[in-house]
């Protein structure tokens, strides 16, 4: 049931630490190996690059000042810029997070300037768009695509000096305003590179926070950890609200507005996972981005200048939507 009038943002309605050594368990490593606990709220933040980081934390702000506070949530579900935020938001106030993107300096771009929505995306992001959708155009289905992408990153570190991992721990560190698992259960997703298994980190499997959110956020080269590496986990679903089973509410905030670009008959898209919560009785929220701001996710979502905006976008949203869901969250 569509609940969201047109005048205002979209919302739809549906019922329904130590890090790990190279002699790490794979299995005590993933959290889905571990009987999930059923629970009252929980909140799933979507993948969407630095744009969709910045939209995550808006939506979350505004709620927050609006008198809603959902970073409160039994479980928090993150992947990719969505783990950043889930790791963010255990370690500061949404309204302390907000003022932080606002105020930090102009970024440059990469590419070429301006603000409308037909903006040419950044190099990096649209190379990245373009060799990823051919691994999607040849996978049989989403495990094949999974290996592939795996594969294609692995021949891509193979390349590399090795020091990439290095800085893309410290920019990912310096991201967080704590690098402790915060006590509420927060899980982290991302994509073992060598197998393309799905895996789910969370404080009891070893793996420090910076590292989790680090792997989950890998797009292009692995992310190693221990003997392990892993890719970002949007390569299993972009949301991965399903983790959530057995929650009876769960909010989820997708950047990328339930969008999937692989094909609808491998399941992947934000639809089927709310389908399948709400075939285990769950109550389902999801917030996508306006149809005003839709231009700075997609294929400028790496774009840094445009994660003030996408955070006032997301800030406007969430305190309009803020009386509709009260009454949904608690």
């Amino acid at each position: 049931m569509n609940t969201t009038p047109s005048s205002i943002p979209h919302l739809t309605s549906t019922t329904a630490s130590d890090r790990p050594g190279s002699d790490q368990d794979q299995t005590q490593v993933d959290a889905t190996k571990r009987a999930p606990a059923a629970g009252e709220r929980a909140l799933v933040l979507g993948g969407g690059g630095s744009t969709g980081n910045a939209w995550l934390i808006g939506v979350i702000a505004g709620l927050f000042d609006a008198g809603l506070d959902v970073t409160t949530a039994d479980l928090t579900i993150g992947t990719s810029a969505g783990s950043t935020a889930a790791a963010q938001i255990a370690g500061a106030t949404p309204t302390q997070l907000l003022a932080g993107i606002l105020d930090a300096a102009p970024q440059q771009r990469t590419g070429p300037a301006g603000s409308d929505p037909g903006r040419v995306p950044i190099r990096p992001a649209a190379e990245h768009m373009e060799r990823t959708s051919r691994i999607i155009a040849a996978a049989e289905d989403a495990a094949d695509m999974r290996r592939r992408m795996g594969a294609a990153a692995l021949d891509m570190d193979a390349a590399s000096d090795g020091s990439w991992q290095t800085h893309w721990r410290a920019t990912v560190a310096a991201r967080l305003p704590s690098h402790a698992w915060p006590r509420r259960t927060v899980l982290i997703t991302a994509v073992d590179a060598q197998t393309g298994e799905p895996v789910v980190f969370d404080r009891h499997s070893g793996v420090d926070l910076a590292d989790a959110v680090a792997a989950s956020c890998a797009s292009g080269r692995p992310y190693r950890i221990g003997d392990n590496r892993y890719i970002d986990g949007g390569y299993r679903r972009n949301e991965n609200a399903d983790l959530a089973a057995g929650y009876q509410r769960v909010l989820v905030l997708s950047p990328f507005g339930g969008r999937t670009r692989t094909p609808l008959e491998w399941g992947m898209q934000l639809a089927a996972q709310v389908d399948e919560l709400r075939a285990r009785g769950s109550r389902v929220e999801t917030i996508f981005p306006d149809s005003n701001s839709e231009h700075m996710f997609g294929a400028n979502a790496m774009d840094l200048s445009l994660r003030p905006p996408a955070a006032r976008a997301g800030y406007n949203q969430g305190r309009a939507l803020a009386g509709q869901l009260t009454e949904f969250w608690r």
